[in-house]
Formats: C-alpha cells, sequence, structure tokens
C-alpha cells in the first residue's frame, strides 16, 4: 500500500511566501505578455538578464566534477512556466518561467550547485538568484554567481555558510528557447485541416530538465512538483499531477492551470504539454483514490477516427494486472497517455503523463499492421511498468540503468500477455530481447549491466546506456533470475522491495537482499549459492558463456562466449569472466531436473546418452547463455529437425538455429553444420523459428549480396520458403485474406517478404498488382495493411521515378502514423541512385523528414545494397550537423553509427572506418562512441571470418540449391 501525500509545517510556510512571490511575477508575467500580443510579436531579449559567463580556470573544485556534491538534498520544487506558441519578433518561440526549490542542508557548505542548461536567468542586485532561510534561519549573503557551461551548473558562492539539518529556498526567473531540439521543455510543429499547429512537450530523462527550469538534475535526488502552466485560452494544459485549479486572467486572456503535488519523484518523470489536443477516459477501482481516470490524448482527428481505443482498452487491464503482480497499488489518481506528433524516444514514463511517438499509441484497424498493434501492447505495458519500476522506486544513479530499463523490459512481455491471453508474447522475448542482447554482447566493445559509477558520468555516457544490453540483456537476466527462483518467489521479492524503497531510490543489491528474503522464507527453493554471488556474475562482467555439452561422457563445461574468438579482452573481471549457469534440459522426450554448472566444466553423468537418444540444453531458453554439442548430438537433432520438429520446443527451435549460426560465426563449429539447421524449414510454419532463421540469413544477405555467393544463397532459400508461401496462398484464399492466428500473421508477411526477394513465381506479379491498383485509385489502398511494407518495398523497387514519386505523395498525406512509417521505410527501397541520394537530402530538412524520423530514415536507406555507400558517404559529409543535432541526447544517435557501417566486410572499408574515427576524433561521437568501436570490432571480425567461409558457403549453397 502506498502513502498519502503529507506537508510539513515549514514546507507550507515556504509553499505560501513562494505563492506570493509567484503571483506577483505571474501578473507581471500576464501584462508583459499582454503587450506583446498588442504587438503581435514578443522580444527575445537579454536586457534583464546576463550573458553567460565564462568559466573560470579552475581545477578539481566541485562545479568541475560531474556529480553533484552530497551537501545538499531538495524538497520540493514550484515551477511556473510561459509558453509562447507565437514567434516573436526575431522569429524565435520562447517560454519564461520562476521555479523555486527548497532544499535541506546535509552538510555544511558556502556553495549552492544547480543545473541549468541554456536558460537566461534574470539578476537580482547582479545575481542571478535569490536564496531564503526557512522557519526563521537566516540564508548567507550571495556572494556571487556564474555559469559553469561544461558541467550545465549555476554556481552560486555564499558569503557564509549554510547550516546542516536546516532549510533554505532558492529562487529564479529565466527565459528559454522553445525550440524544435526534441530535448527538455520543447515545441512540435504538426498541419491538421491545412492549419500548422504548435503545441509545447517535454522530455526530460536524462538530463534535459535543466533546460526546463534549474534544478538538481540527478536521479536520486527527488523531490515532491508543485507545477503551474499559464497557456492560451484555447488550449489544455496537463502535467504529471490532476489538475486542481484553472483561472483564467482576463487582462492577458490566458489561462493559469494549477496543478497538485507530485510524489516525490526524480526530475526527469516530470512532464508538462500544452496543446489542443482531444481525449478519451475510461475510469477503474483503485484501491488508494477510489475511482481513477485513465486518459489518452492525441491530435483531435486521431481521437475523431477512434485511433486511442486500442490503447484505452488494454490500459485498464494492465495496470490492474501490474498492481497484483507488484502487490502493490497504482500510486497515482490519474493515468493520462499522450501521443506526440515529434518524440524521438519511442516513449518516455513520466509518472502520471506518458509521453509516446504517435506509433507506439495509436492504432487504426484499418491501415495498422497486426505488428503495429503488438508494439502498442508491449510499449503501453513497458511504460505502465515502471510507473512501479523506475518511477516509485528509482536508482540513485545511471550506472544501475538496466535496472528500470531491463526490468520494464521483461515485465511488459507480462504484461501484454495478461492483456492479450492468445498472442503467446511470453515466447517472444527469445527474439526481441536474448537474440538481440547476444548480438552485441558476443562483443569485446561491451559493458557490463552495471558499470562502475566513475565510468558514467558525461551526458553522451548516461545516453549511451539506454542501450541493448541495459534493455534487452537486463530483460534475458532477469527473465532468467525469475525461472531460477519461480515466478511467485520473484514477485515476493519484488512486492517487499517495492514496499521499503517506495519514494526513494535504490542499487541492484537492495534488490538481492529482498529476492534473498523471499527465497529463505519459501519452503523447497534451493540456491547453491545467494542471490547475490549468483547475479553478480551476471551484471557485473560482461558477455555470457556458450556451454558445451559432451554427450559421449556427459562433461558439461562454459566458456566466455565471442565472435572473434582471438579476440583480446580489455575489461578485468574479478570473476574472470565465469558464471553460475542455471542450465534445463531435456532428454530426447522427456524433461529432467534442473543442473547448476558452477565452474568451467563438471561431470554430469545423466547427459551421457546412447546414440539414439539426444540432449537438448537450455530448454525452453530460460537460460542468457548459448549451447554447443558434441558434433553426434548435433547430428542426432538434425535428425530430429527432419523427422519430426514439433518433438522440440518452438523456441528451442529457434535456439538451435541462432546457436548454430553464431557458433559457426566464432569458428566454433563448422558452418556447414550451422547451414544444415535451415533445412527442415521447408516443414516449418511456426513465426519464431522462421524469424530466427530469417535475421541469421539476413545477415549472410549483407555478406553476400555483393559476391558470387549471392546467386547460389538465393537459389537455396527460393527453394526454401516456397513450400511456406504455398502454404498461406492456400489459407489466405490465394493472398485475398491473412491468417487468422497472431503470430502466423507474422509468418504470412515472412513467407510474402522472402518469396518475393528470392524470387518464387507468382509472388512479385501480386505485390506490384497490388501496388499498380493502388496507384489506378489512390483514394482506395485494398492493400492488407499487415502485407504494406512488403509490397510497398517490392513495386517501389522495381519502378522507377513514377512509383517513387507516389509513395512520397502518399507518405506526405498519411494521417496515420503507422502508414507513415510503412512508407517512409518503402521509399528507401528504390534502386534508382539519384533518388536515394535526393531522399537523404530530406533528412536535413525538417519539412519533409522529421527531426524524429531523419536517423531511422538514413538507416533505411543504409539498408539497400545500393544505398549504403551513398548513406555513408552522406553521414561522413555531414557528421558535424548530425553530430550537434543528435550526438550528445539522442538514444538512437548510436543506431546511425551502426546502420551505416551494418553492411562493412572488407579491409578498404575496415581502413574507411578507421580513418572516419581520426578525422573526427576533435568533433567526437558523443552516444556514438561505442557503436563506432563496435562497427569497427564486427567489419574485422568479418574480415577473418569471409577469408576462412567463403568458398565452403558457396560450394554449400551451390551442392544444395541444384
Amino acid at each position: 500500500m502506498g502513502k498519502g501525500y503529507y506537508i510539513s509545517k515549514h514546507l507550507a510556510t515556504a509553499a505560501m511566501v513562494l505563492a506570493a512571490i509567484a503571483l506577483v511575477t505571474i501578473i507581471a508575467l500576464s501584462v508583459v505578455y499582454n503587450r506583446e500580443k498588442s504587438k503581435n510579436a514578443a522580444k527575445f531579449t537579454n536586457a534583464t538578464t546576463s550573458p553567460v559567463t565564462p568559466t573560470p580556470k579552475t581545477s578539481n573544485e566541485p562545479w568541475d566534477k560531474y556529480r553533484l556534491p552530497d551537501t545538499l538534498s531538495p524538497e520540493y520544487y514550484n515551477v511556473t512556466l510561459w509558453p509562447r506558441l507565437v514567434k516573436n519578433v526575431n522569429g524565435m518561440y520562447i517560454f519564461t518561467g520562476i521555479s523555486g526549490v527548497m532544499f535541506t542542508c546535509v552538510k555544511k557548505t558556502d556553495l549552492i550547485l544547480i543545473h541549468s542548461n541554456k536558460l537566461n536567468l534574470t539578476l537580482f542586485k547582479g545575481h542571478h538568484a535569490k536564496l531564503m532561510g526557512q522557519s526563521g534561519v537566516t540564508a548567507p549573503a550571495i556572494k556571487t554567481t556564474w555559469f559553469q557551461t561544461e558541467k550545465q551548473y549555476l554556481v552560486i558562492q555564499l558569503e557564509g555558510k549554510l547550516k546542516p539539518g536546516k532549510s533554505y529556498w532558492l529562487y529564479t526567473e529565466f527565459t528559454g528557447e522553445l525550440a524544435d531540439d526534441l530535448e527538455g521543455f520543447y515545441r512540435s510543429e504538426y498541419m491538421e485541416d491545412g492549419e500548422k499547429k504548435i503545441i509545447a512537450i517535454t522530455q526530460m530523462q536524462a538530463t534535459y530538465a535543466r533546460k526546463a527550469f534549474p534544478c538538481f538534475d540527478e536521479p536520486g535526488m527527488k523531490a515532491v512538483f508543485h507545477i503551474t502552466l499559464i497557456h492560451d485560452l484555447e488550449t489544455t494544459a496537463l502535467s504529471n499531477s490532476q489538475e486542481i485549479k484553472n483561472v483564467i486572467i482576463d487582462e492577458t486572456a490566458v489561462t493559469r492551470t494549477i496543478f497538485g503535488p507530485t510524489k516525490k519523484m526524480s526530475t526527469y518523470l516530470v512532464a508538462f504539454v500544452v496543446s489542443d489536443f482531444k481525449y478519451i477516459i475510461t475510469v477503474y477501482e483503485n484501491y488508494l483514490f477510489g475511482l481513477s481516470k485513465v486518459r489518452i490524448w492525441a491530435r483531435k482527428k486521431a481521437i475523431e477516427d477512434g485511433q486511442g481505443d486500442y490503447a484505452l482498452k488494454i490500459t485498464q487491464p494492465i495496470l490492474e494486472f501490474f498492481e497484483k503482480y507488484y502487490n502493490t497499488s497504482y500510486p497515482l489518481s490519474k493515468s493520462d497517455q499522450i501521443a506526440l506528433p515529434d518524440f524521438n524516444s519511442g516513449a518516455m514514463e513520466n509518472w502520471g503523463l506518458v509521453t509516446y511517438r504517435e506509433t507506439a499509441l495509436l492504432y487504426d484497424p484499418r491501415t495498422s499492421a497486426n505488428g503495429n498493434k503488438q508494439r502498442i501492447a508491449t510499449v503501453v505495458s513497458h511504460e505502465l511498468a515502471h510507473m512501479w519500476f523506475g518511477n516509485l522506486v528509482t536508482l540513485k544513479w545511471w550506472n544501475d540503468l538496466w535496472l528500470n530499463e531491463g526490468f520494464a523490459s521483461y515485465v511488459e512481455y507480462l504484461g501484454a500477455d495478461y492483456a492479450e491471453p492468445n498472442w503467446n508474447m511470453k515466447d517472444q522475448t527469445i527474439l526481441y530481447d536474448l537474440q538481440r542482447a547476444f548480438a552485441v554482447d558476443s562483443l569485446t566493445s561491451s559493458h557490463p549491466l552495471s558499470q562502475k559509477k566513475e565510468e558514467v558520468n558525461t551526458p553522451s555516457e548516461i545516453s549511451e546506456m539506454f542501450n541493448t544490453i541495459s534493455y534487452s540483456k537486463g530483460a534475458a537476466v532477469l527473465k532468467m533470475l525469475s525461472e531460477f527462483l519461480t515466478e511467485p518467489v520473484f514477485a515476493k521479492g519484488l512486492g517487499n522491495y517495492l514496499k521499503q524503497f517506495a519514494f526513494g531510490s535504490s542499487v541492484h543489491s537492495d534488490l538481492w537482499d529482498h529476492l534473498q528474503k523471499a527465497v529463505d522464507q519459501t519452503p523447497g527453493v534451493k540456491l547453491p549459492y545467494s542471490v547475490h554471488e549468483i547475479m553478480n556474475r551476471w551484471i557485473l562482467q560482461m558477455g555470457f558463456p556458450v556451454i558445451t555439452v559432451d554427450t559421449r561422457t556427459g562433461n558439461v563445461s562454459q566458456k566466455h562466449f565471442l565472435l572473434e574468438p582471438d579476440a583480446v579482452v580489455d575489461r578485468k573481471s574479478e570473476y574472470n569472466y565465469e558464471w553460475f549457469v542455471p542450465i534445463k534440459w531435456m532428454k530426447k522426450h522427456q524433461v529432467q531436473d534442473q543442473l547448476w554448472l558452477l565452474q568451467k566444466s563438471a561431470l554430469h553423468k545423466p547427459m551421457k546418452v546412447s546414440k539414439n537418444e539426444w540432449v537438448l540444453a537450455n530448454l525452453h531458453v530460460s537460460g542468457y547463455f548459448r549451447v554447443n554439442y558434441d558434433l553426434g548430438n548435433w547430428e542426432r537433432l538434425l535428425s530430429q529437425l527432419k523427422s519430426d520438429h514439433q518433438v522440440i520446443p518452438v523456441v528451442n527451435r529457434a535456439q538451435i538455429l541462432d546457436d548454430a549460426f553464431n557458433l559457426a560465426r566464432a569458428s566454433i563449429i563448422n558452418i556447414t553444420l550451422a547451414l544444415r539447421t535451415t533445412k527442415y524449414l521447408l516443414h516449418e510454419r511456426e513465426y519464431i523459428p522462421w524469424e530466427a532463421a530469417l535475421r541469421n540469413l539476413n545477415y549472410f544477405f549483407q555478406l553476400f549480396d555483393r559476391s558470387e555467393v549471392y546467386g547460389a544463397m538465393q537459389a537455396y532459400l527460393k527453394k526454401q520458403v516456397k513450400p511456406l508461401f504455398e502454404y498461406f496462398g492456400i489459407i489466405s484464399s490465394n493472398w485475398t485474406t491473412v491468417a487468422s492466428g497472431h503470430t502466423d500473421q507474422f509468418t504470412q508477411i515472412i513467407a510474402l517478404s522472402l518469396a518475393c526477394s528470392t524470387g518464387v513465381e507468382g509472388c512479385r506479379e501480386l505485390t506490384r498488382s497490388w501496388f499498380k491498383k493502388w496507384m489506378q485509385n489512390p483514394h482506395n489502398n485494398t492493400i492488407h495493411p499487415n502485407l504494406r511494407s512488403t509490397v510497398y518495398c517490392d513495386a517501389i523497387a522495381a519502378g522507377g521515378t513514377e512509383e517513387w514519386n507516389f509513395g512520397w505523395q502518399m507518405f506526405q498525406k498519411a494521417t496515420v502514423a503507422a502508414e507513415a512509417v510503412k512508407l517512409r521505410s518503402a521509399l528507401a527501397c528504390t534502386k534508382v541512385p539519384w533518388l536515394l541520394n535526393r531522399y537523404l537530402e530530406y533528412t536535413m530538412n525538417p519539412e519533409k523528414i522529421r527531426k524524429q524520423d531523419a536517423t531511422s530514415t538514413i538507416g533505411y536507406i543504409a539498408s539497400n545494397i545500393i544505398g549504403q555507400p551513398l548513406a555513408w558517404d552522406f553521414v561522413r559529409a555531414n557528421w558535424d550537423y548530425f553530430f550537434k543535432l543528435y550526438g550528445t541526447g539522442s538514444f538512437t544517435f548510436s543506431r546511425l553509427i551502426s546502420d551505416v557501417t551494418y553492411r562493412f566486410c572488407t579491409p578498404f572499408e575496415l581502413s574507411q572506418l578507421k580513418r572516419f574515427q581520426k578525422d573526427n576524433a576533435e568533433t567526437g561521437f558523443g552516444s556514438g562512441t561505442q557503436a563506432l568501436q563496435q562497427a569497427i570490432e564486427k567489419t574485422t571480425a568479418k574480415i577473418k571470418w569471409l577469408a576462412e567461409n567463403k568458398e565452403p558457403v558457396l560450394q554449400w549453397f551451390l551442392s544444395e540449391s541444384a
């Protein structure tokens, strides 16, 4: 049960003082705005503000460090902001604000450091802030104030010392730019009914709250927030808490919306939106607050078209599921979720006001595919999971980000499975988390889940933590933990953990403590070591093991798995890259007792089997490791796949495929053995194995589509996919309908896409006739939403300027975000170089390609064999532009580097990469630094592998495609 909100006497006194100050300032701001409106403009001037003061030449001072000192602790903020949604005379959009923060002095100090970035602060008698003591305490006078621009601090030096245990009030007034940079407090623009609309929105994670108001901008420094927004009459204001008062200020024709105090929370979760959006609403019974509101907000047209209905439908059951799962009530009285036209991340878990890209929240059954629906279910579940894990209990510092994101990435499948029980969502973790994490964690440039605090300091380093390791490896490792603890024990420990640290911060060891208590309190659950001892090996060292089972002797061994087996691991580990490994397994048809591998190798006699039996380790893929076998067991598994593949569980069929290909890439098994695992696909109809196979085969496409291997490979895959294509042709009445099963619809997409790309007879004729029919009648698109991505891409690739221009026109007219994404991706499929170059140029024009979509659009172009060198040259030529725009803050920036270098596999391309690294060392790589290192490592490994394996791969495809 969560605690209610209480305010102490000295907090109440400070609040009244602030309210009086705020009222005067608001009136002044209102008068100013009235004058601005009468002039039809607003002046953005530094006349009453100070210029940015150069950073004094000092060393090792508190302001030269990225972490705040432990001398002050914020209690609560009172923030009033007024975004102007019209340009001023200088052509800028601005916001004005006042902010007060009450903090307690923890240690005696004559220095206040508070984050402030790109804000013009008003001067008070020559200083940027006012300081007042609380409860009769006299505050020392301010000696000097200045900005430390690199570390993004407002530095306030005092004449005397602040006293430990005493509270103080720091007050500032400021002006900021309401830019379109997708960070902090920013603006978004969109067209509706021929009219340009402007909205003001926020994205504070990870280090952008300081761009909206001065604050102690670290996740562990939680406080209560009192938010007030001033906005035009025709707009609505939203924030984390419920609005408690709306006051119309007549003389300025604006509204002042006052919100109730938030729960104690981190600055990165603060959110506010000013828009003319509409909403739909439902209510559900909340244990703490009675009836809680659930609202879905979006553009008027989107709400009117019913695009928010699906999100509204699933939000209530997901919230109810997590209340039961965590054994903790939803701690707020409302849940607003809003779809935004411009948003850099997929979504953001702001407490009580979750923000989304439109594609992650809005669903139109007429134009959205089944995959769009699934994405909405998982993203909504992910963000709502954060309401407890991340928001109620928060990490102390960003080095433990995986605890937030890995956990939400794991339980998102549980919440989505509860909302959509017929989708088999839990099985899909193998595709979207485990195998995705393996791909990165098998490199020497990977990193531990929990890094040392000193390794994560700068905004770029923090941004880099939002990566596959934190999300997907975190999810896979926590899934493994819940499997060997059992889900009831896991959930019990979580519930107790959340109760103890509610409205506070924690580190990963706190979670281990509570899980261990749950184990100790549960009869029958026994572990070989403590939760701490087991899990620290998985989170404090990077990588994962490959487990080798020798069925001739029963010996089981482990080794750190690396794609480049001869690579040197520079990062040292106190555990010497050994793990405590829980292994679930089966012998032919029978499930066996779980075993633990606690050292490099051990003899497990039950795994010694006869020549008529086979062993399958990592049953249901519950563990975070790959599996290798002796050759005899591999042969028996292949024989089983050939004779009756359904004896092996679906997810383990995907495991066999993925493990085999990656073991071959690491030169652990022969590549022809890996290729043989695909032969049984003639009979496979399930989505998860086919998707696992396709990912590995796509890797081969990228390696060989510029060599003589490609033709033979195409011929082989054409033979393998033809039965699948024909199967769906039959059950879909010659492709006039779609399959009824959820994952069957995904398999149908694979059948069409692979059949067309390999030239199966009749496939391309279908897709191109559908697209031509649409071109003849643009107002009536009869192509099923599931198949549109494939159809659009295939038709545009086969066509020329006419097809591309038609696709571009439809993209510009698209009113459903999911449809726009399909078209934006398909436009990159053209084989016409000048069209691709023109499309690349569009990514630098926000009027054509939104800033949030620029890097992914370049990635789409780079996935095209013709577009890849064009995209690589384009990014190199415009590196300064992209770095300035996305390099230090965008979570997608690292993806840009990996996308444009994905095909690299030659010594010349490796030399280009290294030259690029050297030429841009001065500019830097920001949040893409690690991605560049990984690109170099991957390219080096591919060069070596190709030298050894290209010829046998060619010969195998030639023999099997005959």
